[in-house]
Order: C-alpha cells, then structure tokens, then sequence
C-alpha cells in the first residue's frame, strides 16, 4: 500500500461529485463507511443533528432507502427524472497526518439540480470526515452546510 498524500483526500472529493453527477447512487453509497452518516444542518454553526432538527441526517441504511426510491419505476416524483451538478472549488485539507486514520477536507460549491424544466441552485460548503479502511478511503461523515439553511426549501430530490 502507498502512503497517502493530501491529494489523494482531494481526488476522493472530486471522484466522489462525478459519481453524484453521474447517477452512480450505488457506487456512491459505497464511498461510506458502515457505520457513515450524511448531514444536512439546518441552522449556522449547528454542533448537534441528533437534539437539533436537521435538513437531512441519514445513515447508510436511510441513504440505501433513499437510492432504491430514486431508481422505482413508480417513482412519479421522479418522472422525468433529477440530474444534478457539483461545481467546486479545490477542496482544502483541513486535517492530515499521513500516520493517521481519520481526515478532514472541505469544499465550497455550487450546486445544480434539475427535473424538467426546474432549475434549483445551492451554495454552501461540504466537509469530508474521511478515515481510512485498508487501502480505501471511506466516508465517516458528510456535512453540507448551504449558506441559506435557514431558507423554506422544496424538495432536494438527490444528494449535494
């Protein structure tokens, strides 16, 4: 196994918006650890999503959910279907150790997501707890925290 470097945390986010851009929900949720979460805070510099109310906070079992909705033919929320796209900036390593397991990167984007003739964008900053499975880098958590989070919001159909 090769020592991982700082750019290996950045190549993981930016591998990680393709296959969200790509639809490849599956390989995507493969990105997580078991035991990984996805998080929505509702609020600025929220610390909690347990005793606080969350945008999302969903764990591979909710997310795996959510996948196989996406992909139901009787799906009508979904007919036509979303597509999505990630515009980032270069992430920024936040926390490294190459003897260490865990790590930390986060991002700003823009993000895009369409159905039909619906256009919604979002803005916000995505940070990647990221810990090291063998040789595979794996997802603890992501957080997206969008700039407008407090806003009344539509349904966010795929995932920032």
């Amino acid at each position: 196994m090769t020592q991982l470097t700082p750019q290996d945390l950045i190549d993981f986010v930016y591998r990680e918006a393709q296959l969200l851009d790509e639809l490849r929900f599956e390989e995507w949720l493969d990105l997580f650890a078991e035991d990984g979460y996805y998080w929505m805070p509702l609020t600025h510099g929220q610390t909690d999503p347990v005793l606080e109310g969350s945008l999302l906070y969903e764990d591979t079992l909710l997310l795996r959910i959510r996948i196989e909705r996406l992909a139901g033919q009787r799906t009508f929320s979904q007919q036509p279907k979303s597509r999505c796209h990630h515009l980032l900036q270069q992430p920024r390593v936040i926390d490294f150790d190459p003897n260490a397991t865990e790590h930390q990167v986060k991002t700003s984007f823009i993000y895009t997501e369409t159905r039909g003739d619906n256009l919604t964008h979002y803005a916000g900053w995505a940070t990647h707890d990221l810990v090291q499975d063998g040789d595979q880098l794996r997802i603890k958590l992501k957080r997206v925290d969008l700039v407008n989070c407090d806003a009344p919001f539509g349904n966010i159909q795929l995932f920032m």
